[in-house]
């Protein structure tokens, strides 16, 4: 076998040309600014909170200027709501006996005007029938009056009565274009209650007879991930506002027990009235106990004398600091599931910035909410509030 020097070499196959790979630029992050390293991260933390503390107090505030700007029509939908709330129960069952719900819309709103009407009634008929004797009484109280001015340590004269009577006349008489003026501002407002009182019935009709269409339908507007727990928490926020209103009413009726207990006590005539007036205006927070204990101390000082009225203002107020600082704060707290103390303060801020319409919602509005936001959380809800969900 021939043997060469020079072998033929062996071709091996081209290897692939290297992909170039794209050169890594490491890029330094620039180092913090020293006021950032200078500012603890509490402190940013707080300041995060508190803008977005400003925008809700902002957000709250235009809400609560928009709602003053149409407050014909915001404050008479507010207490439809209540009322809704409060007849709610008896519209249901009415509804669970077979009753159209227009029927059964109507049905408990006639109720609640008859009760209304009769108590009305029945102020008036005890009023009329003890007039007479009212009258007198009030005639010999202002004479005993007038004689207490004559005496120490007054020493007011019949004279100086007469000066003052001609001092008023004039001023009056000087002030009729003023008094005109308040006149038309008073008629005008009789005007608007009387349109609010209808916005109002009519919108408590129509919130009994088909409340849950209307919230299915805004509820059908929401994003579909949000509308079952959006829909569960507000039945259950619902169910809180019912219970309120059912603690109120037996408030307002411990109120007018306690001023009609009182008031027969001294012999004040008309305690019966009293009652009624006392359990009515009770429902507006601050004011309906100033009208309540006026009237009563007025009776109980035109029949009785300074020493009657005198006890009679001191039971008033005795019980309304009971209602205010007890039976709210407790029955109205438990109903709503919120501390005494916040139901303490919820009704002074609220009549703090709302005056009466703001006293008068602000639990109601509070009690909503809170339920509302524990069921969006998943918090456990108190017994009575499982006692409402079984009703």
């Amino acid at each position: 076998m021939a043997f060469s020097l020079f072998r033929r070499s062996r071709r091996r196959p081209a290897l692939p040309a290297r992909i170039s790979e794209p050169p890594v630029v490491l890029v330094e992050s620039p180092a913090a600014p020293a006021e950032e390293e200078a500012i603890p991260q509490g402190v940013r933390t707080a300041a995060g909170w508190a803008w977005r503390a400003l925008v809700l107090a902002a957000l709250v505030w235009g809400i609560g200027w928009l709602l003053a700007e149409f407050s014909e029509v915001s404050v008479p939908l507010a207490i439809a709501f209540l009322l809704a709330a409060l007849l709610s129960p008896l519209a249901q069952r009415l509804k669970r006996w077979n009753w159209p719900p227009l029927l059964a819309a109507a049905g408990g709103l006639l109720v609640m005007v008859l009760v209304v009407v009769a108590i009305i009634w029945g102020i008036g008929a005890t009023a009329a029938r003890q007039a007479p004797a009212l009258v007198d009484q009030t005639v010999a109280g202002f004479h005993t009056f007038m004689q207490w001015l004559a005496g120490e340590p007054w020493y007011i004269d019949q004279a100086q009565i007469d000066q003052w009577m001609g001092s008023l006349t004039t001023w009056i008489s000087d002030s009729r274009a003023v008094l005109a003026g308040y006149a038309a501002r008073v008629g005008a407002s009789v005007g608007h209650f009387f349109a609010g009182v209808a916005i109002a019935m009519i919108a408590t009709f129509f919130f009994l007879a088909d409340g849950d269409h209307m919230w299915k339908g805004f509820v059908g507007i929401l994003p579909p991930r949000y509308r079952e727990s959006t829909d569960a928490a507000a039945h259950r926020g619902w169910a809180s506002l019912v219970s309120y209103m059912r603690a109120q009413v037996i408030v307002s009726a411990v109120d007018a027990a306690g001023v009609t207990i009182i008031a027969a006590i001294l012999g004040v005539p008309m305690a019966l009235a009293l009652f009624a007036l006392t359990f009515i205006v009770c429902f507006v927070p601050v004011v309906g106990a100033v009208i309540a204990g006026t009237v009563a101390t007025s009776l109980a000082l035109i029949t009785h004398g300074w020493g009657a009225a005198l006890i009679m203002l001191g039971g008033t107020i005795a019980v309304m600091w009971l209602e205010s600082h007890l039976l709210q704060p407790l029955l109205l707290g438990r109903a709503a599931s919120l501390h005494p103390l916040a139901v303490l303060i919820g009704i002074a801020v609220g009549a703090t910035i709302g005056g009466i319409v703001g006293a008068l919602v602000v639990i109601p509005v509070m009690a909503f909410g809170v339920a509302f936001v524990r069921h969006l959380r998943g918090l456990p809800i108190g017994e009575h509030e499982e006692n409402k969900g079984k009703h």
